[in-house]
């Protein structure tokens, strides 16, 4: 993505997305629809369909956009929210609320931010990006993470995907988590490294688990990779955990873990989804 160029005399912005220079609209997911009137294409004028077809199958005007209806029905995350955890809230309150689970104890990482609900809308996204070979929705993913986590990524030195075991990477092909953080790096231009974090242990799958036991699921199944002077690298960094879909926290905080042993500084976590309890959906 080419870097915005300053305004020769820009007045404040409280937006700190422009401090990492990703300039970021609803224009920029939202695409027109493909052709005039009723949808239909004017002759000479018919996109390319191999670039628009991305949400619900309609037509849009550009690849990596999303149809006027789907847009609509994405559910932002924004405050009100937990200042640790980023669980929103209903209502606003005072100071730095906690939800009730980091009331009950704070996770391992020090700041979570999600960009969207999860459900019936974002849900097809993702499972369509991870379970159907659609990885080209890395890029516009990313730009929602981004979107949503501009001051997290304007302090931030280094993006770590959360990794997948070596045998469901052979069997799916690609880390989903480790496209989006490549995407991020290339639209914020902070480093990323899919090698640093890896897992040691195959976990089941998390399908139906609750809190604890998806905790014991992962205890133990990460640990730092990459070369030697890369994690001796990571004492007093300020790095983002990457990943798809916050459910828990359970697999994120288990990599915080590591991440603290190695002298980490700052980890924040960023996802494209939040899993709300029922009582918020």
């Amino acid at each position: 993505m080419a870097r915005m160029k300053p305004d020769p005399d820009p007045d404040p912005d409280p937006d700190p997305l422009s401090s990492i220079r990703v300039g970021i609209t609803a224009g920029s997911f939202m695409g027109g629809a493909a052709g005039g009137r009723g949808g239909h294409a004017a002759a000479g004028d018919r996109p390319d369909p191999a670039a628009t077809l991305l949400c619900c199958g309609a037509l849009v005007d550009r690849q990596g956009a999303l149809c006027a209806a789907c847009w609509g029905g994405l559910r932002f995350i924004t405050d009100p929210r937990c200042h640790h955890c980023g669980y929103p809230f209903e209502y606003a309150m005072a100071g730095e609320p906690l939800c009730g689970a980091c009331l009950a104890g704070l996770p391992l990482y020090d700041r979570g931010l999600s960009a969207l609900v999860y459900d019936d809308a974002s849900r097809s996204l993702i499972l369509a990006y991870k379970r159907a070979d659609r990885t080209e929705l890395a890029a516009p993913l990313a730009l929602l993470m981004a979107r949503a986590g501009g001051a997290m990524l304007a302090d931030a030195d280094l993006l770590l995907p959360v990794p997948l075991h070596h045998s469901r990477l052979f069997s799916r092909r690609f880390n989903q988590s480790a496209l989006l953080a490549r995407a991020l790096s290339r639209q914020s231009g902070i480093p990323h490294d899919p090698t640093l974090l890896v897992r040691v242990k195959r976990t089941k799958s998390m399908g139906g688990l609750n809190r604890s036991e998806r905790m014991k699921n992962v205890r133990k199944a990460f640990a730092l990779g990459g070369s030697a002077r890369s994690r001796a690298a990571l004492s007093g960094r300020r790095v983002i955990l990457v990943d798809d879909v916050y459910t828990t926290g359970a697999t994120v905080n288990a990599c915080a873990r590591v991440l603290r042993k190695a002298g980490v500084a700052h980890i924040s976590v960023l996802t494209v989804a939040r899993v709300l309890s029922p009582a918020h959906q």
